[in-house]
C-alpha cells in the first residue's frame, strides 16, 4: 500500500523515525552545551535506602540517589512540602540574583548556606557533639547575603554553659573541610543539616525566621542539588538554636 506521495507506508515510517531520532540528538546536544555537568533531577522515590551518599570521595554513581535519600528522610518525619532543584556547574560563580532566578526563589535573602564550625579551644573533656550546649562542632545556617559573626556565636555558646567553663575555652572557627565532610557526610558546597552522619547541633540565624514567604533554600547533599523547604518544617526537624549570629545589614 502506498500513500499520496507514492511511497510505501513502511518506508515513510522509517524516514519519520530517522528524522525524529535526529531531532532528539540535536536537542540532547544543545542541553549538553548549555549545562555540561548538570544532571536532570529525577522524581524522588521512597523505595530506596541510601545512607549519606553525598560523602566526599564517592563516585557519581554512588551519589545519584542523594535526592531519594533526603526525600525519604523528610517523608518519614512528616514533611511533604519541599522541592529539589539541579543547578548548572557554574552556579557558584553567578550573582545572587542569577542564583535566585535559577531556583525560582522569592528573593536573594531566601538563599541560605550551612557552615560547620569548630570550637578550637574546647575544654579537653569535650570530645564530640553529644552535649548540644557545649559541642565541639556546630552547623551554622545563615543567608548568603549575610556575614557570619563568629564572636556572637562564641558568646552565645558560652552563655549556654553558665560559667561552667572559662571564656578562654570558646573560640569558634571554620572547621577544616575534611572534618566537615567526615562529620556531615557531605562535601563542600553540598552540606545540608539534614540526615547528617553525625548529630551536630544547629544554630539558625534569627533573620531567616523573618523571611516572607517563610521558605528557605539550602544545599541538598550534592554540589549541584539544592533543597527548598518551609522554615518551620526545617526548625521542627533539626531543633536549632535561634541566634543573632550575623553582622547588622548595614555593616555587610
Amino acid at each position: 500500500m502506498a500513500d499520496d506521495y507514492g511511497l510505501p507506508h513502511h518506508i515513510l515510517l522509517s524516514r519519520l523515525q530517522s528524522r525524529q531520532n535526529l531531532i532528539l540528538q540535536r536537542i540532547a546536544q544543545l542541553e549538553s552545551n548549555l549545562y555540561p555537568t548538570t544532571h536532570r533531577s529525577e522524581p524522588a522515590s521512597d523505595q530506596l535506602d541510601v545512607d549519606n551518599p553525598g560523602a566526599l570521595g564517592l563516585k557519581r554513581s554512588q551519589t545519584r540517589n542523594v535526592e531519594e535519600s533526603l526525600s525519604r528522610f523528610l517523608h518519614e518525619r512528616g514533611v511533604t512540602s519541599f522541592k529539589f532543584a539541579r543547578v548548572p556547574s557554574n552556579y557558584y560563580s553567578r550573582t545572587y540574583a542569577e542564583r535566585r532566578d535559577i531556583l525560582g526563589a522569592a528573593s536573594i535573602h531566601h538563599l541560605c548556606k550551612s557552615i560547620v564550625m569548630v570550637n578550637s579551644q574546647v575544654h579537653e573533656s569535650v570530645k564530640d557533639c553529644t552535649d548540644r550546649n557545649n559541642s565541639k562542632y556546630y552547623v551554622i545556617v545563615i543567608q548568603y547575603v549575610a556575614r557570619l559573626h563568629a564572636e556572637k556565636v562564641k558568646k552565645f555558646i558560652y552563655s549556654l554553659n553558665r560559667g561552667k567553663f572559662p571564656k578562654t575555652k570558646f573560640n569558634m572557627r571554620l572547621a577544616p573541610e575534611s572534618d566537615s565532610c567526615n562529620l556531615t557526610g557531605y562535601e563542600h558546597n553540598a552540606v545540608t543539616p539534614l540526615n547528617m552522619r553525625t548529630n551536630i547541633p544547629v544554630i539558625l540565624s534569627e533573620k531567616i525566621l523573618k523571611l516572607e514567604p517563610n521558605f528557605l533554600w539550602l544545599g541538598g547533599g550534592e554540589v549541584d542539588l539544592k533543597l527548598g523547604m518551609r522554615v518551620q518544617d526545617f526548625m521542627d526537624l533539626v531543633n536549632p538554636f535561634i541566634v543573632d549570629c550575623t553582622y547588622p545589614d548595614n555593616d555587610q
